[in-house]
């Protein structure tokens, strides 16, 4: 009986053998170190692949509560910036019980430019503090000194190499 011969049920025509035996035991019932290594090779790529996504998980369900809580946050000092101008309305009524009107709202309208200038020069000095990413910089030219460029002088290009001694030499 040939394969032609065969009825084509379900039974694939390729079939050579059925092992009967895991292959990657060696005689003595212990897996080869290939297949060790296979093995440890798949289970730590499952288990990065597997941390990944609980990280992804774990992130986009902290990055929508952030945002819901950065926006309650906008709205809340929206309100509070809005509440602050009723405030300083109210400071410059109450102090024109004591002075005229034009000199206590004066007066208001200067405590606002003080405390304005007073956190625009705080702000200017943080700033003017901060530095650049030293760390960062300083690996990115070791990595220059390290990798090869393509702007290297000391390297001719393959067409003066035709011009030099040892050329010649060799042309004879």
């Amino acid at each position: 009986m040939t394969l032609d011969d065969r009825p084509s049920g379900d039974v694939p025509p390729n079939v050579s053998s059925i092992p009967l035996s895991d292959p990657n035991v060696r005689p003595g019932g212990d897996p080869s170190v290939g297949a060790l290594v296979k093995e440890a090779t798949t289970h730590l790529s499952t288990l990065f692949r597997a941390e990944l996504a609980l990280a992804k998980a774990e992130l986009t369900g902290e990055a929508k509560k952030a945002a819901i809580g950065s926006g309650l946050i906008i709205v809340a000092l929206t309100v509070a910036l809005y509440a602050s101008l009723f405030f300083f309305w109210f400071l410059g009524e109450l102090l024109s019980e004591w002075l005229p009107r034009w000199a206590a709202f004066g007066i208001v309208f200067l405590i606002l430019l003080v405390a304005a200038i007073i956190t625009g020069l705080v702000g200017y000095i943080v700033f003017k503090k901060m530095t650049g990413p030293k760390k960062t910089i300083a690996s990115v030219q070791h990595l220059s000194e390290v990798l090869p460029s393509g702007h290297d002088d000391s390297v001719r290009p393959a067409a003066d190499l035709s011009k030099s001694s040892a050329a010649k030499a060799f042309k004879g």
